[in-house]
């Protein structure tokens, strides 16, 4: 599965060209195409400057010699490439596995060509098997687990090495075990009116072209949105 990854970040960095701003995702398949990004710069002398999605991406950006500004230093960003956990047929998906939700969100919403990779198990008919992260303020964090609860939705805080896990941007973490999401634009935006969400990982209708690796190779699927 790796080297099917890793053609996909490979494809994907040829969306890129000089003198543009590119955002650099966060993840697996994602690592890939930031690799090949820096093999550019390195060997064929590509112009580019980047924003990045998590301070891993950031650290790996940075020993590639890739040029890093922050995300307020630009207006738009040209084309973003990032990983996504699952997609389904409407080309929504569910992104923050890797818990850079807000991040890769906030480089996503101005970009002008938003691209996925991932490999073909991500893709789905609809979403919802694979947790949803809501990322929540840490003040009052148990009363919206709470309200989850009785929602329904089966809320479990994320950890890591035995504590609660903190996003970049000092956070915590709420995973939704929902199964399947009939109406990901409904959830989407009862999520955007709770009290105590930061944002969560529906990235709905936003995607513009998805790279997807499978044994058969690699297809080039576009979504059919308005810009």
């Amino acid at each position: 599965m790796e080297h099917l990854k890793k053609q996909t970040g490979v494809r994907a960095a040829k969306f890129v060209k000089d003198g543009m701003v590119v955002g650099l995702g966060t993840g697996s398949t994602a690592y890939y195409f930031v690799e090949e990004i820096g093999r550019r710069v390195q060997e064929e002398g590509l112009k580019i400057v980047a924003v990045t999605t998590s301070s891993v991406t950031s650290e790996q950006a940075k020993s590639l010699g890739i040029e890093l500004l922050d995300i307020d230093q630009v207006e738009a960003v040209d084309v973003t490439v990032d990983g996504a956990d699952e997609v389904d047929k409407d080309f929504n998906g569910i992104k923050g596995g890797g818990g850079a939700l807000l991040m890769e969100k906030v480089v996503a919403l101005p970009t002008k060509h938003y691209i996925w990779v991932v490999d073909e198990s991500k893709m789905v008919e609809k979403l919802g098997a694979f947790k949803l992260p809501v990322e929540v303020v840490r003040y009052g964090a148990k009363q919206v687990f709470r309200r989850f609860e009785k929602a329904g939705y089966k809320p479990s805080f994320r950890e890591k090495n035995g504590s609660r896990f903190i996003t970049d941007m000092q956070n915590f973490i709420i995973d939704l075990d929902l199964g399947v999401i009939e109406n990901p634009l409904a959830l989407g935006q009862e999520l955007d009116q709770m009290v105590g969400v930061v944002e969560h990982g529906l990235f709905n209708q936003m995607v513009d072209t998805v790279i997807v690796a499978g044994q058969g190779g690699l297809q080039i699927l576009e979504a059919n949105k308005e810009k």
